[in-house]
């Protein structure tokens, strides 16, 4: 258990840094320190001693180098109970130290800065921080490192108890963190360095928990959520989420912010339950219901528009997990949390353009976002019909909403909204049968509208279906070997159709 006779303090985030400092001079801790952090100690009435007092040399181009000198380095890693330690140590003049309390230069901020030049951010890469907290950190048993002023108050708290001291577990726990933030820390340098060359080298993952969940997908799989999420997803009322809530969160999130105009759209299981754009989110809303009414039982609710009451109270007619807007006014929020177990999410940033990234056997898949479902450059009439003009809005809305749908995907559409939405089928065909048969379920009709397959029919069969319901356009990649007997059959019908160029594959 660390007796702390003397600490070395020097931080960006001064945050709490004047009562910790103030609380440790309190019980005779000494205070060694360093420019800014040791003038805002002195301003406050605090005493300090000076690192180049310590050293007896002194800071030297323009503070790259003050603290990486043996009488720091050494009575942060020196070994009370080795006697040669003991005695180098004396020998050479060499003062524990018995607790280090520094956090890092702004690296990860000043990059997220628009505008920062190259130079700028490799003047805050912190060289003499991370090597004194590693320093301290691996003598963990003998010192106290400290990274986050969040552990203050505790630290604190066990040193008032035990006349100055901080216990081996305390040290052990602090130490984990600063090993987690130093590596978190160096990860972000050297994505940085990496640049824009295509994706990296080398996979670093650094997160933190964020929280632990009731289980995964299933009761009996332990889960957690890592990273920022929940700094892009902001909940404001409900029950914790689940593991199943965040995954289709993230799924409803990006599929709406594909769409300009008010668009509102329901979730289950990743896939589209129904999605519809209108004037008002009221409007799309009722549209996306339609699709699949029975579907939509117990699903998540995404809108691309702040939620108005008029659409409060149209999603408020059926159980919703989940419901998922850019802001929510404080009327329409008390309303909803009348239902007390639904989650509601403010989605306080964007979700499309992320890179991809999930765990396979013994490594990791790591791909670009599929962006850019919306463009219509490379679009190509194939038929001897070209689409009208509903019919190419038909047609993009449609490609739209399949990029977002579990390959085999086809969707039915009108301009507007969904009418059919065939997912995860192992048979094309297959998905274009569902699709439209669950839009003879809801009660809508197909006629006249138009299909989007996600990936080429590989045979005329598929296209045959969209036929068969009433379709009348159809947009897919091309690209399959008989995409001649395709074209052929879509003329033969008097079919129009558009190849895109791209897939839309979606596992």
């Amino acid at each position: 258990m660390p007796q702390i006779h003397r600490a070395l303090i020097s931080v960006s985030d001064k945050r709490g840094l004047i009562e910790f400092a103030g609380a440790l001079s309190t019980m005779n801790v000494e205070i060694i320190s360093t420019g800014g952090t040791a003038s805002a100690l002195r301003e406050a009435g605090i005493g300090v001693r000076n690192v180049s007092d310590v050293t007896g040399f002194p800071e030297i181009l323009n503070g790259r180098v003050k603290t990486l000198h043996p009488k720091i380095h050494g009575g942060l890693l020196a070994l009370p109970e080795d006697p040669d330690h003991t005695r180098q140590t004396r020998e050479l003049g060499i003062e524990p130290i018995d607790m280090v309390v520094v956090n890092l230069y702004p690296f990860a901020e000043t990059i997220a800065r628009e505008g920062v030049t190259p130079g700028e951010a490799i003047e805050q890469i912190d060289i003499g921080g991370p090597s004194m907290l590693r320093s301290a950190a691996k003598n963990f048993r003998h010192k106290a490192a400290i990274v986050n002023p969040d552990r203050y108050a505790a630290v604190l708290g066990e040193m008032r108890a035990s006349g100055g001291r901080v216990t081996e577990e305390t040290c052990a726990s602090l130490a984990r963190e600063v090993f987690r933030h130093t590596a978190a820390y160096d990860a972000a340098i050297a994505n940085y360095l990496e640049g824009e060359a295509g994706l990296p080298a080398v996979l670093r993952i650094t997160a933190a928990k964020e929280l632990d969940l009731r289980y995964g997908e299933n009761p009996h799989q332990r889960g957690a959520l890592y990273g920022e999420f929940t700094t892009i997803f902001k909940k404001l009322h409900g029950k914790e989420l689940s593991y199943n809530n965040i995954v289709d969160m993230a799924a409803a999130a990006g599929l709406v912010e594909e769409f300009d105009e008010p668009t509102a759209a329901i979730i289950k299981h990743t896939n589209p339950c129904g999605a519809g754009s209108a004037a008002t989110l009221a409007a799309a809303y009722d549209k996306a219901l339609a699709t699949d009414p029975v579907s939509a039982f117990g699903g998540i609710v995404a809108v691309n528009r702040p939620l108005d009451m008029a659409a409060a109270e149209r999603l408020n007619g059926i159980f919703t997990e989940v419901v998922i807007a850019p802001s929510i006014p404080e009327d329409v929020l008390e309303f909803l949390r009348k239902k007390k177990d639904r989650r509601i999410i403010r989605l306080a940033g964007n979700v499309r353009g992320r890179t991809d990234i999930r765990s396979v056997p013994g490594g990791y898949l790591v791909q670009d976002p599929d962006v850019g479902g919306g463009r219509t450059e490379g679009f190509r009439v194939v038929t001897k019909r070209s689409p009208s003009a509903v019919e190419i809005e038909a047609l993009r809305f449609a490609w739209r909403i399949a990029m977002h749908v579990k390959s085999n995907a086809i969707v039915y559409a009108r301009p507007d909204r969904t009418l059919g939405v065939g997912a995860g089928q192992m048979s094309r065909v297959d998905s274009a049968r569902i699709a439209a048969e669950k839009a003879k379920a809801a009660g809508l009709d197909v006629r006249g509208s138009a299909m989007a397959s996600d990936a080429f029919f590989p045979f005329a069969d598929g296209l045959l279906e969209a036929v068969h319901a009433g379709s009348t356009a159809v947009i897919q990649p091309g690209g399959s070997v008989r995409d001649d007997e395709v074209i052929a059959a879509a003329d033969d019908n008097d079919i129009a159709m558009v190849f895109t160029g791209t897939r839309h594959f979606r596992h």
